[in-house]
């Protein structure tokens, strides 16, 4: 059996992978994702999820196994946004966002520490905001739950009231495309996704996990 390594401190990814039938370990990559930038929200969100993977890839407690790295990032008018610096900016993000669409880019790679191959791509999701008032906006915000997730918004969160629909896959918006990533585990490491239900060790490896992609 191989191990399945989640290269995210996500409680959500975590939680999608449990629940399709896989107990991954978790080990925090430390990527500063601040310091990485790209010619589109797309080519970021690909970027973020590589430089996660080979990250924890290369650390000796990730070998012999499969390593998954994932990033999301909002694109709104050809713009990346991720994680709002701070409840002013989380404000001023959803009164820019209400009553338009966005596209959630979740960018996913795989990374076999026993062969060394590789597979990557990006899922995208539309997303039509609904127009919450400045009241409520206020109030969502002060839940500090924006700070913590790209986009400022999470589909299965206090946000979700003010999201009025999707068009696409909505493990995308929440961190992590499943169907892709069966396809990456074949391509990159010729892992059937089947192959790794039920099996590897739950647990988490660096800091504690925290809400957010």
């Amino acid at each position: 059996m191989r191990r399945l390594v989640l290269a995210s401190q996500s409680p959500a990814r975590l939680w999608l992978l449990r629940q399709a039938g896989l107990v991954p370990e978790v080990i925090v990559s430390g990527v500063d994702e601040d310091a990485l930038t790209a010619d589109s929200p797309d080519a970021l969100a690909l970027l973020l999820a590589e430089a996660k993977a080979a990250a924890v890839a290369a650390r000796p407690e990730a070998a012999d196994a499969v390593v998954v790295g994932c990033d999301s990032v909002l694109d709104l008018d050809g713009e990346a946004y991720g994680k709002p610096a701070d409840a002013e900016e989380a404000t001023a993000r959803w009164k820019t966002m209400r009553g338009r669409s966005g596209v959630l880019r979740t960018g996913h790679c795989v990374i076999d520490t026993r062969s060394g191959r590789r597979a990557a791509a990006t899922a995208s999701t539309t997303l039509r905001f609904g127009e919450p008032t400045d009241d409520e906006i206020a109030a969502y915000v002060a839940t500090g739950e924006p700070l913590h997730v790209a986009g400022a918004f999470t589909l299965q969160g206090r946000s979700a009231p003010f999201i009025d629909g999707i068009d696409g896959d909505p493990g995308t918006v929440i961190g992590l495309s499943l169907p892709l990533l069966r396809r990456l585990l074949r391509e990159g490491a010729g892992v059937g996704i089947t192959d790794l239900w039920m099996t590897g060790t739950a647990g988490t490896v660096g800091t504690a996990a925290a809400p957010g992609a």
